[in-house]
């Protein structure tokens, strides 16, 4: 089977599915796509499935050649994509032929870019998933970002619709974020005017950020509770360590922790503080577990509405 050529890697380009859910017993971490809804539309918009494996594209700099005749969609970030040197259109499915070259630029808004191809990129999983995790050098081609001269296998694909997704509906990737937060148990080892303080004054997002988790800086956070037991962490957790800064958990974080945590960032938001660079300023809200249901329903009727509008070329 053929596929695709990667001619230039970029900063740092992953292979991802949906992720690798069941295993946190054996101390492998979640993974997948740090904006999960910019990946879900890439394969969305080609007819994939929602667990086919794409690329995530941090920063910018990937180049691919297509061996094969297929089709694929760049969603996430914002930056110049060119085929054979065209300009060509975010959001989009486009058509590639043998000997095609996809370029990617430097992003100009937002951090991560998702390339996804007709039927999805051809990866034998690990552990149930063939999301790559650096730290564990697990998923992807050999555990490793993408390298140059790789080879990514995948279907031959002729005919497909071409269809794209309307500019009022792709995410903006704005300079102030608000994050919504469920507070946990361990919320009771914070005072109300502790808790009040986090929720009073913004944070920024420091160059300490990748995929493990954003730390961020700005008025500390003092915890009553100095010795804990280790626990599982699920994600988005918001971590408080003994200097008082906020640590955001996201997709490659530790499967097990010893910091109190305040509470736990609404996945949605998750997405996009992933798409955050340092600077940018971080203010956080608490809302209920019914708050976050409902936001979360609202969300995939949202989705399902938006794919029914969806533009054909």
């Amino acid at each position: 089977m053929s596929g695709f050529t990667v001619i230039a890697p970029g900063v740092l380009s992953l292979l991802q599915d949906s992720g690798r859910f069941g295993q946190g017993a054996l101390g492998l971490t979640n993974g997948g796509p740090m904006d999960a809804p910019s990946a879900a539309w890439a394969n969305r918009l080609l007819g994939n499935h929602s667990n086919a494996t794409l690329i995530e594209c941090s920063v910018g700099g990937l180049q691919l050649r297509a061996d094969t005749h297929s089709y694929l969609a760049v969603t996430g970030a914002t930056l110049p994509l060119t085929i054979n040197g065209k300009a060509a259109e975010q959001w989009t499915v486009l058509k590639v032929q043998a000997g095609d070259l996809l370029e990617l630029g430097m992003v100009t808004a937002g951090l991560r870019a998702y390339i996804a191809v007709a039927g999805g990129f051809t990866v034998t999983p690990q552990f149930g998933s063939s999301s790559t995790v650096l730290r564990e050098a697990i998923g992807g081609i050999n555990g490793n970002k993408l390298q140059t001269s790789d080879n990514l296998a995948a279907a031959v694909v002729n005919q497909l619709p071409r269809l794209q997704l309307p500019a009022r509906y792709r995410p903006q990737f704005n300079r102030v974020l608000t994050l919504r937060l469920i507070e946990g148990y361990q919320a009771q080892s914070f005072t109300a005017t502790e808790r009040q303080r986090l929720y009073l004054n913004s944070y920024k997002v420091t160059p300490q950020a990748d995929r493990m988790g954003y730390k961020l800086s700005g008025s500390a956070i003092s915890c009553q509770q100095t010795q804990l037991l280790s626990e599982g962490i699920c994600y988005g957790a918001v971590q408080i360590p003994p200097d008082g800064q906020p640590i955001v958990l996201l997709n490659d974080r530790q499967t097990l922790g010893g910091y109190p945590k305040i509470g736990s960032v609404l996945s949605l938001d998750c997405a996009l503080l992933a798409q955050a660079s340092a600077g940018t300023e971080v203010y956080f809200t608490p809302i209920s577990p019914e708050q976050a249901h409902n936001a979360l329903c609202l969300a995939k009727v949202r989705t399902a509405a938006i794919s029914s509008q969806l533009v054909s070329l």
